[in-house]
Protein backbone atom coordinates (compact mmCIF):
# COMPACT_ATOMS: atom_id res chain seq x y z
CA UNK A 1 0.00 0.00 0.00
CA UNK A 2 1.40 3.37 -1.05
CA UNK A 3 1.15 6.18 1.49
CA UNK A 4 1.53 9.84 0.63
CA UNK A 5 1.28 13.07 2.59
CA UNK A 6 -1.11 15.89 1.82
CA UNK A 7 -0.64 19.45 3.08
CA UNK A 8 -3.47 22.01 2.90
CA UNK A 9 -2.15 25.57 3.26
CA UNK A 10 -4.68 28.28 4.07
CA UNK A 11 -4.66 31.74 5.53
CA UNK A 12 -5.19 30.52 9.10
CA UNK A 13 -3.86 26.96 9.26
CA UNK A 14 -1.48 24.47 7.69
CA UNK A 15 -3.15 21.04 7.89
CA UNK A 16 -1.43 17.79 7.01
CA UNK A 17 -2.32 14.14 6.74
CA UNK A 18 -1.02 10.72 5.76
CA UNK A 19 -3.36 9.27 3.13
CA UNK A 20 -3.70 5.78 1.71
CA UNK A 21 -4.71 4.72 -1.81
CA UNK A 22 -8.41 4.71 -0.90
CA UNK A 23 -8.36 8.31 0.34
CA UNK A 24 -8.38 7.43 4.03
CA UNK A 25 -6.51 9.80 6.35
CA UNK A 26 -4.41 7.66 8.69
CA UNK A 27 -2.81 10.46 10.71
CA UNK A 28 -3.19 14.23 10.75
CA UNK A 29 -1.75 17.36 12.31
CA UNK A 30 -1.91 21.13 11.93
CA UNK A 31 -0.19 24.36 12.80
CA UNK A 32 -1.33 28.01 12.70
CA UNK A 33 -0.27 29.79 9.52
CA UNK A 34 2.08 32.76 10.07
CA UNK A 35 0.37 34.37 7.08
CA UNK A 36 2.37 37.61 7.08
CA UNK A 37 5.69 35.75 7.15
CA UNK A 38 6.42 33.92 3.86
CA UNK A 39 9.52 32.16 5.20
CA UNK A 40 7.70 31.22 8.39
CA UNK A 41 4.82 29.72 6.41
CA UNK A 42 7.26 27.76 4.28
CA UNK A 43 8.98 26.40 7.37
CA UNK A 44 5.65 25.56 9.02
CA UNK A 45 4.83 23.38 6.02
CA UNK A 46 8.16 21.60 6.47
CA UNK A 47 7.44 21.05 10.18
CA UNK A 48 4.02 19.57 9.46
CA UNK A 49 5.40 17.28 6.75
CA UNK A 50 8.42 16.20 8.84
CA UNK A 51 6.25 15.21 11.78
CA UNK A 52 4.08 13.02 9.53
CA UNK A 53 7.10 11.43 7.85
CA UNK A 54 8.45 10.56 11.28
CA UNK A 55 5.16 8.79 12.08
CA UNK A 56 5.00 7.05 8.70
CA UNK A 57 8.55 6.76 7.30
CA UNK A 58 7.23 4.73 4.38
CA UNK A 59 5.48 7.75 2.84
CA UNK A 60 6.68 8.20 -0.73
CA UNK A 61 5.71 11.76 -1.72
CA UNK A 62 4.18 15.02 -0.53
CA UNK A 63 1.36 17.01 -2.12
CA UNK A 64 0.74 20.64 -1.22
CA UNK A 65 -2.43 22.58 -1.96
CA UNK A 66 -2.08 26.33 -1.44
CA UNK A 67 -4.53 29.20 -1.71
CA UNK A 68 -2.42 30.74 -4.43
CA UNK A 69 -1.61 30.97 -8.10
CA UNK A 70 0.94 28.34 -9.07
CA UNK A 71 3.15 28.54 -12.17
CA UNK A 72 2.73 26.15 -15.10
CA UNK A 73 5.65 23.98 -13.97
CA UNK A 74 4.03 23.42 -10.56
CA UNK A 75 7.13 24.63 -8.74
CA UNK A 76 6.56 28.25 -7.73
CA UNK A 77 3.84 30.17 -5.89
CA UNK A 78 3.43 33.19 -8.13
CA UNK A 79 1.05 35.08 -5.87
CA UNK A 80 -0.94 34.30 -2.73
CA UNK A 81 -3.30 37.08 -1.66
CA UNK A 82 -3.63 35.86 1.92
CA UNK A 83 -0.15 34.45 2.49
CA UNK A 84 2.23 37.24 1.37
CA UNK A 85 4.05 34.85 -0.99
CA UNK A 86 5.46 36.33 -4.20
CA UNK A 87 7.46 34.10 -6.59
CA UNK A 88 8.14 31.58 -3.82
CA UNK A 89 9.98 28.40 -5.04
CA UNK A 90 8.02 26.27 -2.60
CA UNK A 91 8.12 22.85 -4.24
CA UNK A 92 11.90 22.51 -4.36
CA UNK A 93 12.38 24.01 -0.90
CA UNK A 94 10.08 21.47 0.76
CA UNK A 95 11.44 18.59 -1.31
CA UNK A 96 15.02 19.40 -0.31
CA UNK A 97 14.10 19.84 3.35
CA UNK A 98 12.18 16.55 3.64
CA UNK A 99 13.95 14.43 1.03
CA UNK A 100 10.80 13.41 -0.84
CA UNK A 101 9.31 14.44 -4.19
CA UNK A 102 6.72 17.23 -3.88
CA UNK A 103 3.70 18.13 -6.03
CA UNK A 104 2.37 21.69 -5.67
CA UNK A 105 -1.06 22.86 -6.80
CA UNK A 106 -3.85 25.34 -6.15
CA UNK A 107 -6.13 24.64 -3.18
CA UNK A 108 -9.31 24.52 -5.29
CA UNK A 109 -7.65 22.04 -7.66
CA UNK A 110 -6.68 19.66 -4.88
CA UNK A 111 -10.13 19.85 -3.24
CA UNK A 112 -11.77 19.15 -6.59
CA UNK A 113 -9.43 16.22 -7.19
CA UNK A 114 -10.51 14.69 -3.88
CA UNK A 115 -14.15 14.90 -4.96
CA UNK A 116 -13.30 13.49 -8.37
CA UNK A 117 -11.35 10.55 -7.01
CA UNK A 118 -13.23 9.70 -3.83
CA UNK A 119 -16.29 11.95 -3.49
CA UNK A 120 -19.45 12.87 -5.36
CA UNK A 121 -17.80 12.89 -8.81
CA UNK A 122 -15.91 9.60 -8.58
CA UNK A 123 -18.13 8.08 -11.28
CA UNK A 124 -17.40 10.88 -13.77
CA UNK A 125 -14.81 11.61 -16.44
CA UNK A 126 -15.36 15.38 -16.38
CA UNK A 127 -16.43 17.85 -13.72
CA UNK A 128 -16.48 21.51 -12.74
CA UNK A 129 -16.18 22.49 -9.10
CA UNK A 130 -16.91 25.89 -7.57
CA UNK A 131 -15.76 26.43 -4.00
CA UNK A 132 -17.82 29.01 -2.15
CA UNK A 133 -16.18 30.48 0.93
CA UNK A 134 -15.10 34.01 1.76
CA UNK A 135 -14.33 34.22 -1.94
CA UNK A 136 -14.86 31.81 -4.83
CA UNK A 137 -12.44 29.30 -6.33
CA UNK A 138 -12.84 26.77 -9.07
CA UNK A 139 -11.43 23.71 -10.78
CA UNK A 140 -12.03 21.80 -13.99
CA UNK A 141 -11.40 18.12 -14.70
CA UNK A 142 -11.47 17.00 -18.35
CA UNK A 143 -10.86 13.43 -19.48
CA UNK A 144 -9.83 12.42 -15.97
CA UNK A 145 -7.19 15.15 -15.65
CA UNK A 146 -7.11 18.56 -13.99
CA UNK A 147 -7.15 21.37 -16.52
CA UNK A 148 -4.57 23.93 -15.37
CA UNK A 149 -4.37 26.06 -18.50
CA UNK A 150 -1.36 27.32 -20.45
CA UNK A 151 0.04 29.25 -17.49
CA UNK A 152 -1.13 27.09 -14.60
CA UNK A 153 -3.89 29.42 -13.42
CA UNK A 154 -7.00 28.06 -15.15
CA UNK A 155 -10.45 27.89 -13.52
CA UNK A 156 -10.44 31.17 -11.59
CA UNK A 157 -14.21 30.89 -11.79
CA UNK A 158 -14.83 33.51 -9.13
CA UNK A 159 -13.57 36.10 -11.57
CA UNK A 160 -15.84 35.47 -14.50
CA UNK A 161 -18.07 38.51 -14.92
CA UNK A 162 -21.64 38.28 -13.70
CA UNK A 163 -22.72 41.93 -13.78
CA UNK A 164 -21.15 44.41 -16.24
CA UNK A 165 -20.03 47.52 -14.33
CA UNK A 166 -21.01 45.81 -11.08
CA UNK A 167 -19.31 45.78 -7.70
CA UNK A 168 -15.53 46.25 -7.83
CA UNK A 169 -13.54 43.08 -7.19
CA UNK A 170 -10.16 42.63 -5.58
CA UNK A 171 -8.85 41.27 -8.89
CA UNK A 172 -9.33 44.70 -10.48
CA UNK A 173 -12.44 43.90 -12.55
CA UNK A 174 -16.03 44.94 -12.00
CA UNK A 175 -18.96 42.62 -11.39
CA UNK A 176 -17.12 39.32 -10.82
CA UNK A 177 -19.09 36.29 -9.65
CA UNK A 178 -17.18 36.47 -6.36
CA UNK A 179 -18.93 39.76 -5.60
CA UNK A 180 -22.38 38.17 -5.93
CA UNK A 181 -22.08 34.54 -4.85
CA UNK A 182 -19.43 34.28 -2.13
CA UNK A 183 -19.60 34.31 1.65
CA UNK A 184 -18.75 38.00 1.56
CA UNK A 185 -21.59 38.61 -0.88
CA UNK A 186 -24.00 36.74 1.40
CA UNK A 187 -23.08 39.08 4.26
CA UNK A 188 -23.43 42.14 2.06
CA UNK A 189 -26.90 41.04 0.92
CA UNK A 190 -27.95 40.30 4.50
CA UNK A 191 -26.76 43.63 5.84
CA UNK A 192 -28.37 45.59 3.02
CA UNK A 193 -31.67 43.76 3.47
CA UNK A 194 -31.66 44.35 7.22
CA UNK A 195 -31.14 48.09 6.70
CA UNK A 196 -33.83 48.35 4.04
CA UNK A 197 -36.46 46.02 5.57
CA UNK A 198 -35.78 45.73 9.31
CA UNK A 199 -39.28 44.37 9.92
CA UNK A 200 -38.46 41.31 7.77
CA UNK A 201 -35.09 40.87 9.48
CA UNK A 202 -36.23 40.69 13.10
CA UNK A 203 -34.50 37.37 13.85
CA UNK A 204 -31.36 38.34 12.00
CA UNK A 205 -31.08 41.70 13.74
CA UNK A 206 -31.70 40.09 17.11
CA UNK A 207 -28.71 37.81 16.54
CA UNK A 208 -26.59 40.83 15.57
CA UNK A 209 -27.58 42.92 18.58
CA UNK A 210 -29.71 45.21 16.44
CA UNK A 211 -26.79 46.42 14.30
CA UNK A 212 -26.99 45.57 10.58
CA UNK A 213 -23.25 46.14 10.19
CA UNK A 214 -22.57 43.46 12.82
CA UNK A 215 -24.34 40.73 10.83
CA UNK A 216 -22.18 37.68 10.00
CA UNK A 217 -22.57 34.79 7.62
CA UNK A 218 -23.12 32.37 10.48
CA UNK A 219 -25.94 34.56 11.79
CA UNK A 220 -27.55 34.70 8.35
CA UNK A 221 -27.53 30.90 8.19
CA UNK A 222 -29.04 30.59 11.66
CA UNK A 223 -31.71 33.20 10.96
CA UNK A 224 -32.59 31.69 7.57
CA UNK A 225 -33.10 28.28 9.16
CA UNK A 226 -35.51 29.96 11.56
CA UNK A 227 -37.46 31.50 8.67
CA UNK A 228 -36.11 35.06 8.68
CA UNK A 229 -37.19 36.67 5.41
CA UNK A 230 -34.14 38.82 4.77
CA UNK A 231 -31.73 35.99 5.60
CA UNK A 232 -33.56 33.64 3.24
CA UNK A 233 -33.48 36.32 0.53
CA UNK A 234 -29.70 36.64 0.95
CA UNK A 235 -29.29 32.93 0.24
CA UNK A 236 -31.71 33.18 -2.68
CA UNK A 237 -29.57 35.90 -4.24
CA UNK A 238 -26.35 33.94 -3.82
CA UNK A 239 -28.06 30.81 -5.17
CA UNK A 240 -29.37 32.74 -8.16
CA UNK A 241 -25.97 34.03 -9.22
CA UNK A 242 -24.35 30.64 -8.72
CA UNK A 243 -27.10 29.02 -10.78
CA UNK A 244 -26.54 31.49 -13.63
CA UNK A 245 -22.79 30.90 -13.55
CA UNK A 246 -23.21 27.11 -13.54
CA UNK A 247 -25.58 27.31 -16.50
CA UNK A 248 -22.97 29.33 -18.41
CA UNK A 249 -20.31 26.77 -17.54
CA UNK A 250 -22.59 23.92 -18.59
CA UNK A 251 -23.06 25.57 -21.97
CA UNK A 252 -19.33 26.24 -22.32
CA UNK A 253 -17.81 23.01 -21.01
CA UNK A 254 -20.62 20.40 -20.92
CA UNK A 255 -19.18 18.44 -17.95
CA UNK A 256 -20.85 15.38 -16.48
CA UNK A 257 -20.95 16.77 -12.95
CA UNK A 258 -20.99 20.18 -11.25
CA UNK A 259 -19.82 20.22 -7.62
CA UNK A 260 -20.39 23.02 -5.11
CA UNK A 261 -17.92 23.06 -2.22
CA UNK A 262 -16.70 25.43 0.46
CA UNK A 263 -18.05 26.57 3.80
CA UNK A 264 -21.24 28.17 2.49
CA UNK A 265 -22.68 24.80 1.43
CA UNK A 266 -23.17 23.97 5.12
CA UNK A 267 -26.42 25.89 4.65
CA UNK A 268 -27.74 22.93 2.63
CA UNK A 269 -31.12 23.50 0.93
CA UNK A 270 -31.06 27.22 1.78
CA UNK A 271 -28.37 27.56 -0.89
CA UNK A 272 -28.77 24.47 -3.05
CA UNK A 273 -32.52 24.98 -3.54
CA UNK A 274 -32.38 28.38 -5.30
CA UNK A 275 -29.14 27.40 -7.04
CA UNK A 276 -30.64 24.30 -8.65
CA UNK A 277 -33.90 26.07 -9.57
CA UNK A 278 -32.03 28.84 -11.33
CA UNK A 279 -29.74 26.39 -13.08
CA UNK A 280 -32.69 24.43 -14.48
CA UNK A 281 -34.54 27.62 -15.48
CA UNK A 282 -31.50 28.97 -17.27
CA UNK A 283 -31.17 25.73 -19.24
CA UNK A 284 -34.89 25.15 -19.82
CA UNK A 285 -34.52 25.19 -23.61
CA UNK A 286 -31.89 22.45 -23.48
CA UNK A 287 -34.49 19.85 -22.51
CA UNK A 288 -33.60 17.73 -25.55
CA UNK A 289 -30.09 17.24 -24.18
CA UNK A 290 -28.79 16.03 -20.82
CA UNK A 291 -27.18 18.62 -18.58
CA UNK A 292 -24.63 18.16 -15.81
CA UNK A 293 -25.78 16.92 -12.42
CA UNK A 294 -25.24 19.30 -9.50
CA UNK A 295 -23.99 17.95 -6.17
CA UNK A 296 -22.81 19.39 -2.89
CA UNK A 297 -19.25 18.35 -2.09
CA UNK A 298 -18.88 15.34 0.19
CA UNK A 299 -15.25 15.32 1.32
CA UNK A 300 -15.55 18.24 3.75
CA UNK A 301 -12.50 19.62 5.54
CA UNK A 302 -10.37 16.64 4.51
CA UNK A 303 -10.63 17.45 0.80
CA UNK A 304 -7.48 19.55 0.58
CA UNK A 305 -5.29 17.01 2.36
CA UNK A 306 -6.73 14.00 0.52
CA UNK A 307 -6.61 15.62 -2.91
CA UNK A 308 -3.04 16.88 -2.47
CA UNK A 309 -1.88 13.49 -1.27
CA UNK A 310 -3.50 11.69 -4.20
CA UNK A 311 -1.97 14.10 -6.72
CA UNK A 312 1.42 13.44 -5.10
CA UNK A 313 0.87 9.70 -5.56
CA UNK A 314 0.38 10.30 -9.27
CA UNK A 315 3.47 12.47 -9.49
Amino acid sequence: MTLTIGIDVGGTKVAGGVVDEQGNVLASNRRPTPADDPAGTRDTIVEVAAELVEQYPGATAIGIGAAAWIDASGSTVLFAPNLAWRDEPLRDYVSKAIGLPVVLDNDANVAAWAEFRFGVAKHAESMVMITVGTGIGGAIVVGGNLWRGANGIAAELGHIQSVPDGHPCGCGRLGCLEQYASGNALVRFGRAGARQEPERAAQLLALAGGDPLAITGRQITEAARAGDGVAMDAFAQVGYWLGVALADLAQSLDPQVMVIGGGVIDAGPLLMGPLERTYREQLANRDRFPVAEIHAARMGNAAGVVGAADLARRG
